[in-house]
């Protein structure tokens, strides 16, 4: 009874929240309505015990993707109002990709049948005497280790071209230099003057 309530009660706010997210004019409250779905959604993921998952939602999520996007947002001080002026002529074209894909959505759904072996496997998603994060840490670690490798070295590759394409060298910088540093003497840091009195160094 206790996990019903929860569910309707985590899906309903999600719902709510989720709408606000594309109905709030301030971009900054539609970050935090955003926050606000994931933590929900979260809640939903511990309901079905995959309590992993909600971790990483809340940890990655709500702790670096949101949270970024409520820096941007507030120190680029974008004119949101001089954005949405020719949005509206977006609109036809949006509107028949949108009932595009709200046709292949319902065709989708029509001809869709679970496979019978399918209910069996949701029944014992988590095998015996493991929890949800043992188990996804022993499916990527051994069945996938290749595939969860090859995601990590794309994903360095992007973040080494996002750093290389963006990265501005800016003369009349003062850089520091290690090894001038490490070869410095008191006499290239100390300048002795012989100040005379009355007169100033």
């Amino acid at each position: 009874m206790f996990q019903t309530i929860a569910f309707y009660l985590f899906s309903a706010v999600m719902l709510v929240a989720a709408f606000m997210v594309i109905a709030s004019r301030n971009p900054v409250h539609s970050v935090l309505f955003l926050i606000l779905a994931f933590f929900n959604a979260a809640g939903l993921f511990v309901l079905t015990g995959a309590e992993f998952l909600a971790m990483i939602l809340v940890v990655v999520y709500v702790g670096a993707v949101a949270v970024l996007f409520l820096f941007v947002v507030m120190m680029l001080d974008v004119d949101f109002v001089e954005l949405k002026k020719g949005a509206l002529s977006y609109l036809p074209t949006g509107g028949l990709l949108g009932l595009a894909l709200l046709t292949e959505l319902v065709i989708v759904a029509g001809v869709w049948r679970m496979a019978p072996a399918s209910h069996a496997a949701l029944q014992s998603a988590t095998p015996a005497g493991l929890s949800n994060t043992q188990a996804l840490g022993r499916i990527l670690y051994t069945d996938y280790i290749y595939y969860f490798q090859i995601a990590g070295l794309v994903l360095l590759v992007a973040m080494i071209g996002a750093i290389v394409l963006t990265l501005r060298h800016r003369p009349g910088v003062r850089r520091q230099s290690i090894p001038v540093q490490n070869a410095r003497t008191p006499e290239m840091a100390m300048e002795l003057v012989d100040a005379k009195p009355g007169e100033g160094a």
